[in-house]
């Protein structure tokens, strides 16, 4: 699975003092908070070309400096576009949600449900006032998506797997997901897997563990019944090609709205005239 390794946060808490915005950045689209029982999921599609040979990469728009470290990390081109979009987007749109320049935010790391460590939940640093605001990013090259709400959240994005990728990662499953894949129509195979996996990942995520808990452990498949008493798992509009889903604590969203944004910065919401379909919002009565 292609899904990118989690972002360097820190893992103590960050000066109350913000650093001074980056005036390269645009200005970010002030955005209304979900209300409570509310999701807002934003998917973005990261240029799948990098700069031409020779010629100078784009500034990334607001990132820290770990974040630039990070970006610059990754061997294959693809995989520096997506994480630097991706933690673009982030901070655009939170910066929208809090009122804040995208450079002002910090971000730490919650303590590890499992051991304690220093390696939970990342969360953005807010002053007192409003509710704490949650999120989760997920991404790979060829699609991301960032979740907010007002309680604790996972979401994952993969793209569909190659039948050889099904086979080799079928092992990990739920024995009773495994059953399911194994019974499900040779064409669907990868589809069935992409959606048992994404289910996963955002439970775990939203649990605070990610893959250190083994995928083996919890019940994420078709028979609702049988899945992680008081949470939430729920399939998101990926368009072809893709999987999504989200996860959180407690009773379903009575409302989950997914957007599709431009891939640079302000991050508006794109095909708003020509793509009236850009936007679901999915009830749960």
């Amino acid at each position: 699975m292609d899904t990118a390794p989690a972002p360097e946060y820190a893992s103590t808490p960050a000066p109350t003092h913000a650093p001074a915005p980056d005036h390269a950045c645009p200005p970010t689209p002030r955005r209304t908070r979900p209300a409570p029982g509310h999701v807002h999921v934003w998917l973005v599609r990261p240029p799948l070309a990098g700069p031409p040979a020779g010629g100078p990469a784009p500034r990334p728009s607001g990132l820290s400096a770990a974040e630039l470290r990070r970006a610059a990390s990754f061997a294959h081109p693809a995989d520096r576009v997506a994480y630097t979009t991706a933690h673009t987007a982030l901070r655009h749109l939170l910066g929208g949600y809090l009122g804040r320049p995208p450079a002002a935010l910090a971000f730490v790391r919650e303590p590890c449900p499992g051991c304690g460590g220093p390696h939970g939940r990342p969360a953005v640093v807010q002053a007192d006032g409003p509710p704490p605001l949650h999120f989760s990013l997920t991404h790979t090259r060829s699609l991301l998506a960032v979740a907010v709400a007002p309680r604790v959240i996972g979401v994952d994005v993969e793209r569909l797997p190659s039948a050889e990728t099904v086979e080799a990662c079928a092992r990990a499953l739920h024995p009773g997901e495994r059953a399911e894949l194994e019974a499900a129509p040779p064409g669907g195979r990868r589809a069935h897997f992409a959606r048992l996996w994404t289910r996963k990942e955002a439970y775990l995520k939203a649990l605070g563990t990610g893959l250190s808990r083994h995928p083996r452990i919890d019940y994420l498949g078709s028979d609702l019944r049988r899945r992680p008493a008081r949470w939430a798992v729920l399939d998101l509009p990926a368009g072809p090609g893709h999987a999504a889903a989200i996860a959180v604590p407690g009773d379903r969203p009575e409302h989950v709205t997914v957007r599709r944004l431009t891939a640079e910065p302000p991050y508006g919401d794109a095909g708003q005239a020509t793509d009236p379909g850009s936007t679901i919002t999915r009830s749960s009565r």
